[in-house]
């Protein structure tokens, strides 16, 4: 199954109200929100518990706080879990408030995070 159009509609919508310059790319089996072509957040689809996650690059120094947050785990793919982004579950983003909330963290940790490299 692939990702939630309904909560990349959200997404959308969250980002132009802000009156955010983005694109979407679809990557890592889901879709990502690129921000001055820095992954920002995105969408995956969580296939073990067949659900949506949002993905969220929010730096590691909100890590501390946002972990405590309903909903919210260390982003992992590999069994290594990757410093500066946590998953969120549905529960913790289901209110527009919570929602708003992740990708202001996102945006506000932005301007700070690195650039990957441009493959050839």
């Amino acid at each position: 199954m692939a990702y939630s159009e309904y909560i990349s509609d959200r997404i959308h919508q969250i980002l132009n109200e802000k009156k955010t310059n983005f694109y979407a790319k679809k990557m890592m089996g889901g879709l990502c929100f690129m921000v001055d072509d820095k992954m920002c957040c995105g969408i995956h689809y969580d296939k073990k518990k067949e659900t949506d996650l949002l993905m969220a690059r929010i730096g590691e120094e909100a890590y501390t706080d946002a972990i405590k947050r309903e909903g919210c785990h260390p982003m992992d793919f590999t069994g290594r879990p990757m410093k500066g982004y946590v998953f969120v579950t549905p529960e913790g983003f289901d209110l527009d408030k919570d929602l708003e909330y992740w990708i202001q963290l996102c945006l506000d940790f932005n301007p700070m995070a690195k650039s990957s490299k441009k493959r050839k």
